[in-house]
């Protein structure tokens, strides 16, 4: 039995606490939530990746 009550609802909760204020940085007139600076980072590593990454190769037919 679990130690807790459960929510149908708990599986699509948000994993942080989506109520409270936005955290951002800031740079002179630039200004980024810390949400966008992740997904954006992550999103830059991807592109890079895929420009260093050879493709797969299959075998050459004759």
């Amino acid at each position: 039995m679990a130690d807790g009550p459960t929510y149908p609802g708990l599986a699509l909760s948000a994993p942080v606490d989506l109520s409270g204020a936005g955290h951002y940085l800031h740079w002179g007139v630039v200004q980024i939530s810390v949400a966008n600076l992740v997904v954006f980072a992550l999103m830059v590593t991807v592109f890079v990746l895929a420009l260093l990454l050879p493709f797969p190769r299959g075998r050459r037919q004759r």
